[in-house]
């Protein structure tokens, strides 16, 4: 009973302070500091990302320029989240010159494998940091950041259910030993029916085939990017990336779906409008 309720209140924070940074500004009557206020957001989940992958490739024995890292997450999701904005080129030019900086860096690292120090050093940027920083474009549409957070846990929910009634063929035991194609299926039946029903009710400026492709991009999008995140935690042993949430994990579990899902949701939002 005592991790029914440890889990409970620690899923509560979690979703008052992603829905309550969603509707920041409508909160604060201020759509500037709104808009601040899920950026803030977005880049504190960033760092925490890129704190645990470094804690989960250093069990490999890699040694990612940790300091560098960090300001390379911080730079990519704020220049990104800028681009929401129409100021695309700074996020343009930290990628540009990321990798470079990190090998010509390495040259005073010290380090006996440079090339996979420096890969491991820039991941997070391009896996978590890129991903959360694109989030502030959704968010500038009218509740589309909300709707893809609501479809991304209701495949979760419906994929569980799905499986637990009715789940006997794995899908990928190796990453995911839990995970069947009847719960996945059923995730996303449940998760695109829910777009097409749910989507056109919010003022977002989409239409209902619009709904039907982002339903279904947070549906099989959303479980490869968990299987994804499975995989990483696998290859160490891990179960958990982290204990950020009591009974839940950590940055990247939680926001395992939504790091491959935003990516490809803002490029049709961009390829559409």
């Amino acid at each position: 009973m005592k991790t029914f309720w440890t889990r409970t209140l620690s899923a509560s924070i979690y979703a008052l302070l992603f829905v309550g940074s969603i509707y920041a500004d409508r909160l604060t009557g201020s759509p500037l500091w709104g808009a601040i206020i899920f950026a803030a957001f977005m880049l504190f989940v960033a760092e925490g990302c890129t704190f645990e992958y470094y804690r989960i490739v250093a069990r490999q024995g890699v040694h990612p320029m940790r300091t560098m890292g960090y300001f390379l997450s911080a730079m990519v999701c704020i220049g990104f989240a800028l681009s929401a904005y129409g100021m695309l080129r700074p996020a343009l030019l930290v990628m540009l010159l990321a990798l470079p900086m990190l090998l010509i860096l390495q040259l005073w690292h010290h380090s006996e494998q440079p090339f996979a120090d420096a890969a491991h050093t820039l991941l997070p940027a391009i896996y978590a940091a890129l991903p959360l920083g694109l989030m502030p474009l959704l968010h500038s549409r009218w509740n589309v950041m909300m709707m893809v957070l609501i479809l991304v846990w209701l495949n979760d929910s419906f994929a569980y259910m799905g499986g637990s009634l009715l789940g006997r063929h794995k899908m990928w035991p190796r990453h995911s030993p839990g995970k069947t194609w009847e719960g996945t299926a059923i995730g996303v039946a449940g998760t695109i029916a829910t777009a097409l029903l749910v989507g056109p009710l919010f003022d977002t400026g989409l239409m209902w085939y619009d709904w039907c492709v982002v339903g279904l991009l947070c549906s099989i999008v959303g479980t490869l990017g968990d299987l994804a995140e499975s995989m990483l935690k696998r290859s160490v042993g891990l179960k958990d990336s982290g204990n950020i949430m009591p009974g839940h994990g950590g940055f990247l579990d939680r926001f395992d779906s939504l790091l491959i899902i935003t990516p490809f949701v803002a490029a049709y939002l961009m390829i559409r409008f």
